[in-house]
């Protein structure tokens, strides 16, 4: 996971929910100014645990995406990658030993739907992440060579050629939770105007619509 001053937003829901099903952690801060390490560390007490501190602004989220999966892949097998306000339903504590003790298969991919509010998720033309699968779990293999996305902003949680393995799909569903408040969508609108203000690495239209006023929700069903 990497994080920056997360501390008073989703980061106590998700790590209280993964450190019952993994066996490790890695986390890479990058220079938080609030008490997100101090929460890891108290969330995480009992799980081994490896804290990347990162004091410099890195403006490149590549190199960071990168430190994290170096580190991770130098230390486990299966690799998980989530952000700190992504929340994987309560059925993967189940589930996950299965997924992992096979093999066919070394990519798992799952459903990302984008919480607009405590129950409803947000479907429209720019916001529809929950009709595909993305990878979020993954088998380390040696002599595959993995390629990044080498872009300043979007360049994956993993390397881009990660699905040339032999990838399945999941039926587990992951909760993003990063834009269910007001101020949260101010503040991500906020990011994107700064680190990609020409819509260079991403679409200019999208970084817009998360200030609509009203979007189309539906309802999110246990």
């Amino acid at each position: 996971m990497m994080v920056k001053n997360e501390a008073n937003r989703y980061l106590r829901v998700v790590l209280n929910r993964v450190k019952s099903f993994i066996d490790y952690a890695v986390i890479l801060d990058d220079n938080s100014t609030d008490d997100t390490i101090e929460v890891c560390k108290e969330i995480l007490a009992g799980v081994p645990l490896t804290i990347l501190d990162n004091k410099e602004n890195t403006n490149n989220e590549v190199v960071l995406r990168k430190k994290l999966w170096n580190t991770a892949v130098s230390i486990g097998d299966w690799i998980l990658i989530l952000d700190a306000d992504e929340l994987f339903e309560p059925k993967i504590e189940n589930e996950i030993s299965k997924l992992i003790n096979q093999t066919y298969c070394d990519v798992w991919a799952f459903r990302l739907y984008d919480m607009w509010d405590e129950k409803h998720y947000r479907e429209d033309k720019y916001w529809s992440a929950h009709l595909i699968y993305r990878p979020f779990l993954v088998r380390y293999q040696p002599n595959f060579e993995y390629k990044w996305r080498d872009t300043p902003v979007h360049c994956g949680r993993f390397p881009e050629n990660i699905t040339l393995l032999p990838t399945y799909a999941s039926d587990i569903r992951v909760k993003h939770l990063g834009y269910m408040k007001k101020e949260d969508r101010i503040k991500k609108y906020l990011w994107y105007m700064e680190k990609d203000p020409e819509g260079k690495y991403g679409i200019m239209a999208q970084y817009q619509s998360i200030l609509d006023e009203n979007p189309n929700l539906k309802l999110w069903k246990e």
